[in-house]
């Protein structure tokens, strides 16, 4: 079993790149996120590797982070519906952190602007991967447990409105309770909406 390929970038294709190994070539199917991530072919490369096995075939996907290919595995193994190609799909459309917090909040919409990934499909991926999303979110840690109480809808009526507001604003939901988690650590828990509002603008100003 592959789990990571070290070596000298042949080529970039499409779909996949070729790794050079001591003169053996290695074809990784990658996310068009990792792709673009390559260096230029004849340059050093690491992959981390997931080994797919059939009885017909065996293909390798590479990814540019260990955390990458464990969301791969999460969505092929949690959702059903999804397999190495749509999986793909959504790592080519967010990162997984930007994966962690859609599902956090529910954020159907967003989970959904990857290829070939529909509302029902979206749906199965927030309702199915909500309890792992924390232990998989990367840098979006910190605000991952204030996201899934708004995506609940279980977040204090303080919090809940701030982000409400900075959404009306034009802001993201995702941008907006990202300055609303930084503004609770300045202006306190048991701030009132409206200056988790002004401190929240000063955070989205910086």
């Amino acid at each position: 079993m592959i789990g990571k390929l070290k070596g000298t970038l042949d080529e970039i294709d499409e779909d996949h790149c070729l790794v050079d190994i001591h003169g053996v070539g290695y074809v990784a199917y990658c996310s068009a996120r990792t792709l673009a991530a390559l260096p230029s072919p004849g340059e050093a490369v690491v992959l981390f590797i997931e080994t797919y096995v059939r009885e017909d075939m065996i293909r390798l996907y590479g990814f540019q982070s260990a955390l990458e290919r464990e969301w791969f595995r999460l969505l092929m193994s949690n959702v059903q519906g999804v397999g190495a190609k749509v999986a793909l799909a959504i790592l080519s459309t967010l990162a997984p952190a930007d994966l962690a917090n859609a599902i956090a909040l529910r954020d159907i919409a967003m989970v959904s602007r990857a290829p070939g990934v529909g509302k029902k499909v979206a749906e199965r991926i927030v309702t199915e991967l909500k309890n792992k999303a924390p232990a998989y979110a990367g840098s979006a840690s910190g605000t991952i447990g204030l996201k899934q109480e708004l995506g609940e809808g279980v977040a204090a009526a303080p919090i809940t409105d701030a982000v409400s507001a900075l959404v009306n604003l034009g802001y993201s939901r995702d941008t907006a309770a990202n300055a609303v988690a930084a503004a609770l650590k300045t202006a306190g828990e048991d701030a009132d909406a409206s200056k988790l509002i002004r401190f929240g603008l000063k955070e989205l100003a910086r």
